[in-house]
């Protein structure tokens, strides 16, 4: 990573972290009740029986049950490509975890269903780290293009079906999922920045170059 993508990067880390922080202040709070209500009734609109199932199974991804496999398995591919990458995968998502906790506490606010803890969303900020790395992994890859975008796109769908369930399951406000986004945009990119500045690349066996 050139000194000039560096402090790119690093300046939106600081961009997310700061939206995130002017999301969970008081005034902005107030501000986006109206938004959150509104939110919420067109996420009614879409409520059917059956999508019910699919919602509650989809936003598993986001739980224990789902990130500890996709870890796994991420960490089991990137050892064959990019051994510093996997051996930091596993402790980027221990962070997250801490990470997501110490937000929820800070902030304190109610869900839509009125259990606690609501901002930020922890299933949207775990999803946008882990899929986020992923995407960010790809687009530094030698792999054909059609694939990396085929990859992109996938990791994405991910994360916004996951955010989509969220709300529909009235677990959290759109305010909830947006802190998530941000607030997990922020500390990936911090990673980033760390891992390409500071890690020794040695780290990372020799990859074949793929034609385009």
């Amino acid at each position: 990573m050139g000194p000039i993508t560096a402090r790119v990067v690093l300046a939106m880390a600081i961009l997310s972290f700061a939206g995130f922080l002017s999301l969970a202040v008081v005034p902005a709070q107030d501000l986006l009740a109206g938004a959150d209500q509104r939110t919420r009734a067109l996420v009614h609109l879409a409520r059917q029986p059956l999508l019910d199932p699919a919602m509650r199974g989809v936003t598993l991804l986001g739980n224990d049950s789902g990130l500890i496999p996709l870890i796994a398995l991420g960490t089991g591919i990137l050892w064959l490509t990019s051994r510093r990458w996997a051996l930091v995968l596993p402790l980027l998502m221990v962070g997250t975890g801490a990470l997501q906790l110490l937000a929820k506490w800070a902030v304190d606010r109610p869900r839509p269903n009125l259990a606690p803890w609501g901002y930020p969303s922890g299933h949207v900020l775990s999803l946008v780290v882990l899929f986020g790395l992923m995407t960010y992994l790809l687009w530094t890859s030698r792999i054909k293009r059609r694939w990396r975008c085929l990859g992109s796109t996938g990791c994405t769908a991910i994360v916004f079906v996951v955010a989509f369930s969220r709300l529909y399951l009235e677990a959290h406000w759109m305010s909830d999922v947006a802190g998530g986004f941000m607030l997990g945009l922020a500390y990936l990119l911090v990673t980033i920045w760390l891992v390409e500045t500071v890690v020794p690349a040695g780290l990372t066996p020799p990859q074949p170059a793929l034609a385009e």
